[in-house]
C-alpha cells in the first residue's frame, strides 16, 4: 500500500504561540521548532532521576555562546545593595542540591482540539533532575531588598524576536513565591555543570512551577515594584479564550500522571503489542501544589478503574512518584488510561480543556494497545 506523503505547509502567520491550526499538514515552521527541542522518551520513566540528554528541552531563542569568565551575574533594581558575583563566587557560596520534575506548560498541546501552532509537544515535555546550585533567598538577602519591591525579574542571554518584539528571554516571579519557596540558582545538573542547552553556566530553577519559569542562561536579577510587563509575561504563557484577553498567567505545574507504553512498538505508528498474562504497567505522577496520593488504572477508556501501588517519595517534594499496576492481560483491543489524584481532592480531567495557547492541558493520557497470545 502506498503510504501518502507527508504534507509540509507554512504557518499563516508569525505569532505561532497563538495561531490556530486551519488546514491539515505540519507546517514548515512547527517541524522547525520539532527539530530544535525534543521531549522524553516515555520509556526513560523508569529512571528516578532523569538522565540528561534525555530531559525534555524548550530553547526559545538561540543557544547563546557564554565565556565563563567574563560572565556576571547582577542583582539591582529595588535593592540596598547592587551585586556583581563570578561563577566562582557563586559556586563558593552555601549550595543545595533538590530533585525537581520539570513540566513544559505547553506539553499535551498537540492533542487540543482546534489544534494551536506552536511547538508541538504530545505528553513528553517532561523529566526530572537534581539540581545543585545557591538558594536565591540568600543573595536577596545580602542584596538586600528594598521597600516597595514585590517581584524579581530574570533575565537571561539568549535574545530573539517574539511577537514582532525583539527581546532576551525574561520572566518575572513574585517576591513572596522566592522568599518562602525552594528556589535555587543551578550551576550543575546530575552531578555535572550545566551544560550549554541546560543554561550555563548558571540557570533559575523554581520548583513546582512550569519550565518556562525557570530562566536559562541568566544573567540580571532586577527586584521591581510590579510583575514584568515584557512580551513573556504580557502576551505569553496566559489561559485565555480570546486573543484581546488579558487572561491568567500560568505558574504551578498541574496534575499529571504519565505511564511507560507496555509490550513492544511498531516502528511507524508506535502501536503497541503486549504479550498475554501477567503485565506490570508502571509509570510517574506529579503536582507543583500538591502532593500524590494516588493513581488509578484504566483498560477499557476510563469506564473503569483500579488503584495503582505509589512508591515511595524518597526524591522529596518537588520530585515525581513512581507507580505500578499488575495487569492481567487477555488477548483483544486495549485503551489504557492512568489517572492521578492529590491531596487536594483533585483528579486529572478525561478530557483537555481548550485554550488559545494551547497549555496546561493534564488530560488522562491514553495508549491503544493490542494483546497477543502469540508472539
Amino acid at each position: 500500500m502506498r503510504v501518502p506523503p507527508l504534507v509540509i505547509r507554512h504557518a499563516p502567520v508569525l505569532n505561532l504561540h497563538y495561531c490556530q491550526q486551519v488546514s491539515e499538514g505540519i507546517s514548515l515552521e512547527e517541524l522547525q521548532l520539532a527539530a530544535r527541542n525534543h521531549a522524553l522518551p516515555l520509556e526513560a520513566l523508569r529512571w528516578d532521576i532523569t538522565p540528561v540528554g534525555l530531559h525534555y528541552l524548550l530553547t526559545h531563542y538561540d543557544i547563546p555562546d557564554v565565556d565563563p569568565v567574563a560572565w556576571r551575574l547582577e542583582i539591582d533594581g529595588l535593592v540596598q545593595s547592587p551585586l556583581s558575583a563570578s561563577l566562582a563566587e557563586i559556586r563558593a557560596r552555601p549550595a543545595v542540591e533538590v530533585a525537581v520534575t520539570m513540566e513544559c506548560a505547553g506539553n499535551g498541546r498537540i492533542h487540543i482540539e482546534p489544534r494551536v501552532v506552536s511547538q508541538p509537544w504530545l505528553l513528553e515535555a517532561v523529566g526530572t533532575a537534581r539540581w545543585r546550585g545557591t538558594p536565591v533567598t540568600g543573595l536577596l538577602e545580602d542584596a538586600g531588598v528594598a521597600d516597595g519591591a514585590t517581584d524579581a525579574l530574570f533575565t537571561g542571554l539568549d535574545r530573539g524576536v517574539e511577537g514582532g518584539e525583539e527581546q532576551d528571554y525574561a520572566r518575572s516571579v513574585p517576591l513572596t513565591e522566592l522568599l518562602q519557596g525552594d528556589a535555587i540558582l543551578a550551576y550543575e545538573v546530575n552531578g555535572i555543570p550545566l551544560p550549554p542547552q541546560h543554561g550555563y553556566p548558571l540557570r533559575l530553577i523554581v520548583p513546582g512551577w512550569y519550565g518556562m519559569t525557570s530562566v536559562k542562561w541568566l544573567a540580571r536579577i532586577t527586584l521591581l515594584d510590579a510583575p514584568h510587563d515584557g512580551y513573556q509575561m504580557r502576551h505569553s504563557y496566559r489561559l485565555r479564550q480570546e486573543e484581546d484577553e488579558t487572561g491568567d498567567p500560568l505558574a504551578r505545574i498541574q496534575l499529571r500522571s504519565l505511564m511507560i507504553p507496555p509490550g513492544i512498538p511498531e516502528y511507524m505508528t508506535r502501536a503497541r503489542t503486549v504479550r498475554a498474562g501477567a503485565c506490570e504497567l508502571e509509570g510517574r505522577a506529579w503536582a507543583g501544589d500538591a502532593e500524590i496520593v494516588g493513581v488509578d488504572v484504566s483498560a477499557d477508556g476510563g469506564e473503569s478503574w483500579a488503584a495503582a501501588k505509589l512508591g515511595d517519595d524518597s526524591l522529596g517534594r518537588w520530585a515525581w512518584r513512581s507507580w505500578r499496576f499488575a495487569w492481567s492481560a487477555e488477548p483483544g483491543e486495549y485503551e489504557l488510561c492512568c489517572r492521578a489524584r492529590d491531596s487536594e481532592g483533585r483528579r486529572q480531567p478525561l478530557e483537555p480543556t481548550w485554550n488559545l495557547g494551547g497549555y496546561g492541558n493534564n488530560a488522562v493520557q491514553r495508549i491503544r494497545a493490542t494483546v497477543v497470545s502469540e508472539p
